[in-house]
C-alpha cells in the first residue's frame, strides 16, 4: 500500500470511528458525489468492519443537479421528495448515523436564477424540518467530512497545474484533519480535550454579551440566560460521542435571538446554493437583520435571509483563532466545513438546541422561549481576521479581553 492509499485509510476510519462513531448494529446513511465513489466504498467497509447493520448510501452528480436548474419547469423547485424525508426520518428514529461527504463545486449554479435556488432550498428545509430536529438535537450521530473534487480543487488552486490540483487538495484535507499524524485517532482526541478546555472556561464566565470590534465591524451579542458552550465532541441521545465536523477548531454556542445590534462584515467568500456570496456587511437591530450589502451574491444573499422570519436572526456564534491549522495554510478554500474552522463565525438561521441548559429535551416553542432562534436554514458566514478584537461583557457591565489580534486572550 503507498503513502497516499494509507492515508485514505486512515481517513476512512477517523470519519467512521471518530466522525460518527458507528456502533456494532447501527445503520449508517452516507450521502455523497459520485466522483467520491473510491473513498466512500473505502467508509462502507470500515463502517461494516466496525459493526453497522446496513450502510446506506445515497449518490448525487453535479452534472445532473445543474441539468436540472437549467432546464426542469419552475414548479420542480418547489418541491421535495416526501419518500426521502420519510426515510430519513424513519432511519434517525432507529438511530442511525448519518455521514455527509462533501466535494462540492463553489459555482456549480452560478448564473441559474436565483429564486430557483431559493425555492428549492425552501421546499427542502420544510421536507426535512422532523429530521434536522434529530440532529441539532444531537439525538444522532452525524458527522461532514470533505473529498477533493476536480472543480473544487480548480477553484481552490487555479495557479497549480490541473494534473496536480486535486493531489494540493487532498494534501490540504490531510493536513487540517491530523491525518499526517502517526496516529490520527488519537491526535484528535488530545485536540478535542483542548478545545473542551476552552469551553470550560467560558461556561464559567457565564458572559451576558460578546462585544466585536474590527474593519468593518461593530457588533454587540447578548447571550441566552443558560447557554453552554459546546466544543468538538458531541454526545448522542445513546451516550456515544462523535465529531460533527471534521475538521473543526470552534468553540460555539446560541446567541439571544433578539440580542444582536451593530454592524459585522465578512471576510471571507461564502459558498452557499452553488455560488458565492462575497464582501457582505450585515447590520442588525434588536437581534434581526435591518441591512444587506454585498459585492458579489447579493440576491442570493438577500433570498437567504428572506427564506423564513427567523432567517434574518443568528442562530449560532462561534469562537475560533485566527492562527490555527488550516487559517496557517493562507487558502481559501469556498468550502465552509473548512472555511468556518480558519476564521470566527455566526450562522444565520436556526440555533442548535443543546446550547442552552435543558434544550435537548425541549420542544420548538420552548426553544424559542429561552431565547432561541427557529428557522428552516442554518448557514455559517466568516467574520474573523487578523484584526479582530472581542471582548465577553459581564452582567454588571465590565468588559474582560477574549480575542485580541484574531487570537484567544484567555
Amino acid at each position: 500500500m503507498n503513502d497516499f492509499e494509507a492515508k485514505l485509510e486512515r481517513y476512512a476510519a477517523l470519519a467512521v470511528e471518530v466522525g460518527v462513531n458507528v456502533r456494532p448494529g447501527q445503520t449508517l446513511v452516507v450521502t455523497a458525489g459520485i466522483t467520491s465513489a473510491p473513498f466512500v466504498r473505502k467508509v462502507v467497509k470500515k463502517a461494516y468492519e466496525a459493526g453497522a447493520k446496513n450502510v446506506h448510501v445515497e449518490w448525487s452528480d453535479d452534472v445532473v443537479t445543474r441539468t436540472k436548474y437549467e432546464l426542469a419547469p419552475d414548479e420542480a423547485f418547489q418541491e421535495y421528495p416526501q419518500w426521502r424525508a420519510k426515510g430519513w426520518e424513519d432511519m434517525a428514529e432507529d438511530n442511525a448515523a448519518f455521514l455527509s461527504i462533501v466535494a462540492a463545486n463553489p459555482d456549480l449554479l452560478k448564473g441559474i436564477p436565483a429564486e430557483r435556488i431559493a425555492n428549492a432550498n425552501k421546499a427542502a428545509g420544510i421536507a426535512l424540518k422532523t429530521w434536522r430536529t434529530y440532529t441539532m438535537s444531537d439525538k444522532v450521530s452525524w458527522s461532514i467530512v470533505a473529498v477533493p473534487s476536480a472543480d473544487w480543487a480548480a477553484k481552490v488552486f487555479p495557479d497549480v497545474a490541473p494534473e496536480a490540483r486535486q493531489d494540493a487538495l487532498w494534501d490540504a484535507i490531510f493536513a487540517a484533519t491530523r491525518i499526517n499524524e502517526p496516529d490520527p485517532v488519537a491526535a484528535w482526541k488530545t485536540h478535542i480535550d483542548v478545545l473542551d478546555r476552552k469551553a470550560s472556561i467560558l461556561n464559567e464566565k457565564k458572559y451576558f454579551a460578546l462585544r466585536y470590534t474590527g474593519p468593518g465591524t461593530d457588533l454587540t451579542l447578548e447571550l441566552p440566560q443558560g447557554h453552554i458552550w459546546i466544543s468538538a465532541g458531541s454526545e448522542n441521545a445513546k451516550g456515544d460521542i462523535f465529531v460533527a465536523n471534521m475538521p473543526t477548531e470552534e468553540v460555539f454556542t446560541a446567541p439571544l435571538r433578539g440580542g444582536a445590534n451593530g454592524t459585522v462584515t465578512s471576510t471571507k467568500p461564502l459558498s452557499y446554493g452553488g455560488n458565492l456570496i462575497k464582501d457582505f456587511v450585515l447590520t442588525f437591530k434588536d437581534g434581526k437583520v435591518v441591512d444587506i450589502q454585498a459585492e458579489e451574491g447579493l440576491e442570493v444573499l438577500q433570498n437567504l435571509i428572506g427564506t423564513d422570519d427567523g432567517a434574518a436572526f443568528l442562530g449560532e456564534v462561534a469562537l475560533v483563532p485566527h492562527r490555527s491549522p488550516i487559517s496557517d495554510t493562507n487558502l481559501i478554500f469556498y468550502n465552509t466545513l473548512f472555511d468556518e474552522n480558519a476564521s470566527c463565525h455566526l450562522a444565520i438561521g436556526k440555533a442548535y438546541a443543546f446550547c442552552v441548559e435543558g434544550g435537548k429535551a425541549m420542544n420548538e416553542e420552548q426553544q424559542i422561549a429561552a431565547g432561541l432562534n427557529s428557522s428552516l436554514v442554518h448557514v455559517d458566514f466568516m467574520i474573523g481576521s487578523a484584526e479582530l478584537d472581542i471582548d465577553g461583557i459581564r452582567a454588571d457591565g465590565t468588559a474582560e479581553p477574549l480575542f485580541r489580534g484574531g487570537n484567544w486572550a484567555i
